[in-house]
């Protein structure tokens, strides 16, 4: 052993040893060396210890010829690719004050991913955690600070999180895409960008220390509706063992479009670009299409109904059990947005509120004000937030946290959160809902352990309770598939005997479902919605 270690001082290196992974760490000590199946990648150590591996192309660049076209796979380098920056950010308009990004700058060459990994000796591979950022499929970076992997990674996990196409440029769905497409459709691209960092991640995460077999995918927001969409695709399906989802998924009123109605979106756009086709778009630079993409008129763009990676809706596929077999763990939070999404400026008086009410929902309003009660000021801003909420986001994720939980055969737990805030240090901060509950967004660093990454906040003893909390139920789910674990509160599945949700907070419990006959009346006016859209 003393001879062994000699030639890795001459040599200059020194190996450390996780699972299958062998790490070469530089002489300077604060660099480590792995090798995937590319080439060599030199990444960082982190003052922590644990090794982090910024801006790894896992497809090639998305540029010239292959914009809007699947991914294709990253091409092998030569020597040691320097992998110590997060790669580019995806090209994208500025519309998220709370969006703080570490990246090098934006670019169309986006497809990077970062990893961070133990650097403890384990003798089994570890389980992994593949993160897809929120941002409505508009925006949205993996090198955020609340998303940061070095956390998770001292839990013995190997994260990952994913850059991947947004907008115009993930999204575009146009005939003349659909006719150079193998599947003849187009659009989903930023989703099939996921599904090649999932296929990376399945052939090189053993580099790392990973275990292939033990991926957890997760995400909040338009994340979470990628990770609902992952489960819904065949073309992830063995990608990944169990799912993670945080506000979001396309089910219920997000269902995506269908590929005509996507279709007629990208001809308003080839119209705003005075462009004739396909051709003249892919001649246009990047900065002109995303400048074109931000004018307030612009379609917004998102997933499609394509028949390749949706082979179906999202509907028909969970509603026939046809999604992947995992386990899921998903919910949302107390006050996604502000009861003034439904009131606007008006005052919140009963009146007011009926009126709104009465203005969106028609003749389900009678019904729907006495499972949203308005009879004081007070009672109005508390239903007219939920209702806000559930219109939303939250009711989307009931539909595909109840839809999964009644097809599928693996566990799923439910869970709200419901912890506000603390005071913010930049009070133009986007989504902070007061002391009416937990706005869109909020739980992310809790759930990740990076409170001490994000600086807009006061953060308090409360806070770091309810982040040590809710991680490590997280942390649990991922190495396990269970939440549950010594001094945590009990979290029963959906499924169990017992069908409770939790409630995250600074005192955290589970209680049985309140507001069940909300959810089934507001699926029963969505799919009236849907018909009458057909």
């Amino acid at each position: 052993m003393q001879k062994v270690n000699l030639i890795c001082l001459i040599a200059g290196i020194f190996i450390s040893i996780t699972g299958n992974a062998q790490f070469k760490v530089q002489p300077d000590r604060k660099s480590v060396q792995v090798q995937i199946i590319n080439g060599t990648i030199e990444g960082n150590i982190e003052p922590g210890g644990v090794y982090s591996f910024k801006g790894i192309p896992y497809a090639a660049p998305p540029v010239g010829d292959l914009r809007w076209k699947a991914p294709e796979p990253a091409r092998d380098w030569k020597g040691v690719l320097q992998t110590k920056r997060f790669g580019a950010s995806p090209m994208q308009p500025a519309i998220y004050k709370d969006m703080v990004f570490r990246s090098s700058g934006m670019s169309e060459d986006c497809l990077f991913l970062n990893v961070w990994a133990p650097s403890k000796p384990h003798k089994n591979k570890l389980p992994v955690f593949v993160y897809f950022h929120g941002g409505g499929f508009i925006a949205g970076d993996g090198s955020e600070p609340r998303y940061d992997g070095e956390s998770m990674a001292a839990k013995g996990i190997v994260m990952v999180t994913v850059n991947y196409r947004l907008g115009i440029f993930g999204f575009l769905t146009l005939p003349g895409l659909d006719k150079e497409s193998p599947w003849h459709s187009s659009g989903n691209y930023g989703l099939l960008d996921q599904n090649a960092a999932l296929k990376w991640v399945h052939k090189n995460i053993a580099a790392f220390g990973g275990d292939p077999s033990r991926v957890t995918i997760g995400g909040q927001s338009a994340g979470s509706m990628s990770v609902s969409s992952q489960m819904a695709s065949p073309l992830s399906k063995g990608l990944f063992a169990r799912a993670i989802g945080e506000s979001g998924s396309v089910l219920g009123n997000l269902l995506p479009r269908s590929l005509k109605a996507s279709e007629k979106m990208g001809a308003a756009f080839l119209s705003m670009a005075n462009a004739s086709g396909v051709e003249d778009l892919r001649k246009m630079p990047a900065d002109k299409l995303l400048k074109i993409y931000s004018l307030p008129d612009a379609p917004r763009f998102g997933p499609t109904i394509d028949g390749y990676f949706f082979p179906h809706s999202p509907a028909y596929i969970y509603e026939r059990g046809l999604q992947a077999d995992v386990p899921l763990l998903a919910g949302w939070n107390s006050a996604e947005v502000s009861y003034r999404q439904l009131l606007k400026k008006e005052l919140p008086t009963p009146d007011n509120y009926k009126k709104a009410v009465t203005g969106l929902y028609g003749k389900y309003a009678d019904k729907l004000l006495k499972l949203y009660p308005g009879n004081s000021s007070d009672e109005v801003v508390k239903s007219a937030t939920e209702l806000a909420g559930d219109r939303f986001i939250a009711y989307a994720t009931w539909k595909w946290i109840f839809a999964h939980s009644i097809t599928d055969g693996y566990p799923v737990y439910r869970y709200v959160y419901k912890h506000l805030l603390p005071p913010a240090i930049d009070t133009g901060i986007n989504g902070v809902s007061g002391n009416i509950g937990a706005p869109h967004s909020a739980e992310i660093p809790y759930a990740l352990g990076n409170l001490n990454l994000v600086k807009a906040y006061r953060w308090t003893a409360d806070d770091y309770k309810v982040s040590a909390t809710m991680q490590a139920y997280f942390v649990n789910f991922i190495k396990t598939g269970n939440p549950n674990g010594n001094g945590l509160p009990q979290w029963f599945g959906l499924q169990s005997s017992i069908p409770k949700v939790m409630n995250i907070d600074t005192k955290s419990g589970s209680e049985p479902e309140q507001n069940l006959k909300r959810y089934l009346l507001l699926d029963e006016i969505n799919a009236v919605q849907l018909k009458d859209r057909e």
